[in-house]
């Protein structure tokens, strides 16, 4: 075989091995939420729509809680963060 197969057979291995660490070291699941993270769509709202209506978990993770059902005389403010 000649040099450069095996340098380049060598340099495959050496990626093959770095992206299986990574995925280990990361998880599957957190691949996959970085893969789709970033699918926006710019555009659609102006200032004074209405607010679109989402779906979100709740604290105990088994109750949905949409975002239209909370929205009504009263402001609504969502806040998004890390508190640990």
């Amino acid at each position: 075989m000649k040099l450069w197969k095996k340098v380049l057979l060598g340099v495959a291995g050496l990626l093959l091995a770095a992206g299986g660490l990574m995925a280990w070291k990361i998880g599957p699941k957190n691949i996959i939420g970085m893969i789709r993270y970033d699918q926006r769509q710019e555009g659609r709202l102006h200032v004074g729509d209405r607010a679109p209506d989402v779906a979100l978990m709740s604290l105990d993770g088994k109750t949905t809680v949409h975002l239209a059902d909370s929205i009504g005389e009263k402001p609504l403010v969502l806040i998004f963060g890390s508190f640990t």
